[in-house]
């Protein structure tokens, strides 16, 4: 029956250690990269909206330019019934029969008149649709401008730092699988806690290296010896000293 290994507190303390550095080369990527992934969603979101709102003032251009082109056209046919009608006024027989088709020729002008004001009224609305659309397009341009700009850089930076990530990964993957499970229970939740992702600190001028809380000279020499695994009283980070620091190479 195979065994399992029982790995002593300095091997523990060795192997989270090697995780943390290969986490940490990491973080450092994305710190390079910044907030430029986020930056380029929340552009390409931006875009995609206004996109959709160009859209529908187009939807809404056309539509009323479609309703001044049907008032035109109503306009053309009232003034071909208006003269059939002023001719049919030159072969009346009765008075009677002229004061019908004066009102229809009346009705015709109105509805001439009425048209006339539609037409007006939507020309307005289209100068504003048409203000408005350029200045969606414009904010579309000037985003899509940035975007490219914002993608360029965050491209430049993939490609400078990709292979070398990649590696980092793998080797962190690797690492990870080394780490005892609970103590990389405890490491990945303190990393969670911290923006920096230190979850494994050494000891700096008689402090906490990642809050830089004095630790007590009884507290350094037992990380000293590695007999057991030792946290930060203030913020919960696995310590270790400066000698296993310098031991642990990646």
């Amino acid at each position: 029956m195979a065994t399992v290994k029982e790995y002593n507190v300095e091997e523990k303390l060795v192997s989270v250690l090697r995780l943390q550095k290969y986490d940490s080369k990491l973080d450092e990527i994305q710190i390079l990269k910044g907030e430029l992934p986020i930056e380029v969603r929340d552009l390409e979101d931006e875009i995609e909206g206004l996109n959709h709102r160009q859209a529908h003032i187009e939807d809404e251009l056309k539509g009323i330019q479609d309703f001044v082109a049907a008032k035109k056209a109503a306009i053309k046919e009232a003034e071909a019934l208006a003269k059939k009608y002023e001719k049919q006024q030159d072969n009346v027989k009765n008075s009677r029969e002229f004061e019908a088709i004066s009102k229809e020729i009346e009705m015709q002008n109105l509805e001439i008149k009425l048209a006339e004001k539609h037409i007006k009224d939507a020309s307005e609305e289209i100068k504003e649709k048409s203000r408005l659309l350029e200045v969606a397009k414009k904010a579309v341009a000037d985003k899509e401008l940035n975007l490219k700009h914002k993608k360029g850089e965050l491209e430049k930076i993939i490609a400078e730092t990709e292979k070398e990530e990649k590696a980092f990964e793998k080797q962190s993957l690797e690492a990870r699988e080394k780490v005892d499970a609970r103590l990389l229970a405890a490491y990945e939740k303190i990393r969670k806690n911290y923006r920096n992702g230190l979850a494994v600190v050494t000891v700096m001028r008689d402090s906490c290296g990642g809050c830089f809380n004095a630790i007590p000279p009884q507290r350094q020499a037992e990380i000293r010896q590695r007999k057991k695994i030792i946290v930060c009283e203030h913020c919960g980070r696995i310590l270790v000293d400066n000698d296993l620091e310098a031991t642990v190479t990646i």
